[in-house]
């Protein structure tokens, strides 16, 4: 199965995708969620809000989200 990037997906879409929070999200607020879907026919990462896990998801390739990481990591993004 291939997807569109321009075709927004929804919980039905990834209801197997075990998707998960970061360790720091623990107040609950302005959090958002990961699956790892680079091994499905997807062939990528998603990303939701997780106040709204019915809503869509984005989806990255695994070395855009790598490089994000890294960015985040390293300190070269500025603070929101």
């Amino acid at each position: 199965m291939t997807t569109d990037a321009r075709t927004p997906l929804i919980a039905r879409d990834l209801v197997n995708a075990d998707w998960f929070k970061s360790s720091y999200s623990s107040n609950g607020t302005n959090c958002v969620e990961v699956a790892n879907l680079s091994t499905s026919a997807y062939g990528r990462i998603a990303i939701r809000d997780s106040k709204d896990p019915g809503g869509p998801a984005l989806l990255v390739p695994p070395d855009g989200w790598a490089s994000f990481i890294t960015a985040v990591t390293d300190g070269e993004l500025p603070a929101a």
